[in-house]
């Protein structure tokens, strides 16, 4: 005779969930708490020389926030000029080939300074690494994914 027991869900970490599906749910989040200050051109703003139009997503900025989030969850101690590499991407020199081009740091630095105001996020002298409220915030999110319930 078999019995059917229970199996309780094993804790979801950030690595266990996609990478977009955790963006879009965290930037979420973070709309819905209401917490973070957008800067002032949020409408006008490009996220870097290389880009040609503002992002056509009104919610870009929680997007970015977000992206930075797992970044550091996976990565700590980076610093704006390691997220200006990994935000780059290639330039439209008309006839010239493209060259990489790095994005831009103040939109990187500003969503630093708000994900700290909101305490999931701290500065070192080695860069940026989660707080215990942000690791904790990242993993819920994670165990909402792999288990919405």
């Amino acid at each position: 005779v078999f019995h059917m027991v229970k199996t309780s869900h094993r804790a979801a970490v950030l690595n266990d969930v996609e990478a977009s599906d955790f963006i879009a749910t965290y930037a979420a989040f973070l709309k819905k708490t209401g917490k973070l200050e957008l800067p002032k051109n949020v409408d006008l703003i490009k996220l870097a020389t290389f880009k040609e139009i503002a992002p056509q997503d009104p919610d870009w900025f929680y997007v970015r926030c977000a992206a930075l989030m797992r970044h550091i969850y996976k990565r700590p101690n980076a610093g704006v000029g390691a997220l200006r590499r990994a935000f780059s991407g290639a330039t439209k020199n008309k006839v010239k080939p493209g060259r990489c081009t790095r994005a831009s740091g103040g939109i990187i630095r500003f969503c630093f300074q708000q994900l700290e105001k909101l305490g999931v996020m701290e500065h070192t002298q080695r860069g940026r690494v989660l707080t215990k409220e942000g690791y904790r915030d990242c993993d819920r999110i994670a165990q909402q994914i792999l288990h919405p319930e």
